[in-house]
Order: structure tokens, then sequence, then C-alpha cells
């Protein structure tokens, strides 16, 4: 690597029913890699069967909490292991999230939005669907919901900012449109305090690019928000993967620190190169 290892802070567990691998082996895979810091943030439970099939359910919510802070113990010294969680922001279900966020000492909650209405717009089993939509008005909808979930305050980190470009659709470009929502959403992020994620996930998906955008990465650090780094991993093999790559655009758009938390509170690490 270019660059001194930085927290990765989102990964997930067989729970969520479409990941492999114990804890431990992501604890491992993060100390083979040479990083200090991860943190487990699985898909959270969701009320009304939203999404079940692709998250954990209410009941498994003490296991996830038992096997990470088991891990966390086991590894002290070797490695700090934060205990997080990826809650959806969907309208109607802010009750609920809160509540569960309550219900739990954090160290972070990353909150992110896979569904505009009832559309599963990342599910490739959906896929089809994008058929029936423009895709400048997907784009919106997706940084409109964005912008209301920084809004609630509810989440220390906005995930993987720009989502709805990962199978590939395009809107015009340089519209207009597009780049007021993004602002919109970027000003929301600015005054609710969290940091945005930079997401090596976009790397391994048919857009095969970091998210979010350069564009989008370029204008949050000129705004001074903070930017936390996951991986997004759903297996070991994937512990920091792109890590150096999403370095590098944050150094090249003059971002020097990346976020770190600890029970909810955030501090700044430098961004060192080897």
């Amino acid at each position: 690597m270019s660059f001194h290892p930085v927290p990765d802070y989102h990964m997930h567990t067989p729970r969520c029913n479409h990941a492999v691998g114990s804890v431990q082996e992501y604890a491992d895979a993060a100390i083979r890699t040479g990083l200090k810091e991860i943190g487990m943030s699985d898909h959270s439970p969701m009320p009304n069967d939203y999404d079940k099939a692709w998250r954990m359910d209410r009941s498994e919510m003490s296991g996830y909490l038992s096997e990470v802070e088991c891990v966390r113990e086991a590894c002290k010294g070797q490695l700090d292991v934060r205990i997080g969680l990826e809650a959806d922001f969907h309208p109607g279900t802010e009750h609920y999230v809160e509540e569960m966020i309550a219900s739990y000492p954090w160290d972070y909650v990353i909150g992110s939005v896979h569904y505009i209405g009832d559309w599963g717009f990342d599910n490739p089993d959906t896929i089809d669907i994008w058929k029936e939509w423009n895709v400048e008005d997907a784009y919106c909808a997706y940084f409109d919901l964005v912008t209301r979930s920084a809004e609630s305050r509810m989440f220390d980190i906005i995930g993987h900012p720009d989502l709805i470009k990962k199978f590939g659709h395009r809107p015009p470009e340089n519209s207009l449109r597009i780049l007021d929502a993004e602002e919109r959403m970027l000003q929301a992020v600015l005054a609710s305090g969290a940091a945005l994620e930079i997401s090596s996930a976009g790397l391994r998906k048919p857009v095969g690019e970091i998210y979010p955008h350069e564009r989008i990465v370029k204008r949050a650090a000129a705004l001074g928000i903070p930017f936390a780094f996951g991986s997004d991993a759903h297996s070991p093999a994937e512990v920091g993967h792109g890590m150096d790559t999403c370095l590098s655009m944050l150094s090249a758009c003059g971002v020097q620190e990346i976020a770190s938390f600890k029970a909810r509170k955030r501090s700044m690490q430098k961004i060192d190169r080897v």
C-alpha cells in the first residue's frame, strides 16, 4: 500500500443472508492486511418484513452483538474492533430505527438508502425495474432520500452516497438537476455533522468506480465534510479492499484526515503515506 491503513468500518456477517465468514475471520483478515482498527456493521433489522431476505432478523441481534463483543476481547492488543450497524433510511420506519439504535451502545451507525419506495434499486433481482424509470428521475429521488437520511440526524456515517449508480446507469452528463440534488445532499450532511463514507465497494460492481464520484468527493472536501472508509466487505477476502485507491482519491482532493469512531464520538486520524 502507498498509505498506512485506516479503519475499515463497513463489513457484514452471514446474518444478512448475502455474506460469508465469521467475525473472527474478518478480524484475522484485517490483521493479516495490516489494519489496526475495523468495525462490523451488519444490515440492521427493519420493521414489517421490509427487505427481510437481505438483513438480519431482530431475533439475531443478540447473537450478532455477542459474537462481535467476543472477537473484540480476543483481539485486544492486536486489533481494535468497533461495534456498528448499517441501518436503512426508509420513510415511515424512522421510529423503529431510532428505538433500535437506542437499544445498544454502538460505536457508530451507518445510514444507507437501498430503496426508492418499494423498489430495491441496487438489487440484481429487480434490475429490470430500471427500464421503467427515467435515470435522471431515479438519481434525484435517491439523492432526496439520502438528504433526508442526513436530516434525520440518526446516523454517524452516510453510507455509499451514490449507490444509485451501482449497475452503471448514468444520467445526462452535467445535469443541473443532479448537481443540485448532490449539493442539497452534501449541505444536509454538513449540517448533520455526519461523516461521508468513501467506499471501495463500487470497484467490485458493474459501475467499476468508488462511491461516491470524485466530483462529490471534491465538493465534500471543499465543504469540510469528514470521510470514513468502508470496504463493504461481504467476505473476509474483501476486508480493506480498495483502501489505497480510496485514500489516493481523498489525498488528491486535499483530504488529510479520516474519521474514527468510538461510543458514537468521532475523532480524526491523519492519512499518512508509507
